[in-house]
C-alpha cells in the first residue's frame, strides 16, 4: 500500500517505485525460520505451493533485476510477490 501511495510522488520525479515481497528463502535467516517455532507450518505451505521448494537468493535478485530493467519500464506502484505461490495458496 505504501508503494502504491508513493507511486504518484515518484512519478512526478520521472521515477518508478516498486517493492518485492519474498517468501521462504533459503538463506541462514530462512533456515532458522524453518527450524523454529513455526517451521512445520512453513514446510507444509512450501510443499503445497506451486514451486514446492523454498526460494533462493537468485530468485530474488532475478526479480529485482527485472523490475529495475527496461522490460519493466511500465510497472510502477506495485508489489511483486516472489514466494513460489504461497500467498496464492493462502488466498485460495
Amino acid at each position: 500500500m505504501r508503494v502504491r501511495a508513493a507511486s504518484s510522488t515518484w512519478g512526478a520525479r520521472n521515477a518508478r517505485i516498486n517493492s518485492v515481497s519474498p517468501g521462504a528463502i533459503a538463506t541462514p535467516m530462512g533456515q532458522a525460520e524453518l527450524t523454529g517455532e513455526h517451521g512445520d507450518m512453513m514446510r507444509r505451505m512450501i510443499a503445497a505451493s506451486n514451486a514446492k521448494r523454498a526460494g533462493t537468493a537468485a530468485d530474488i535478485t532475478d526479480a529485482v533485476a527485472f523490475l529495475v530493467g527496461s522490460s519493466a519500464s511500465f510497472i510502477s506502484g506495485t508489489d511483486l510477490l516472489v514466494d513460489g505461490g504461497v500467498t496464492a495458496l493462502a488466498a485460495g
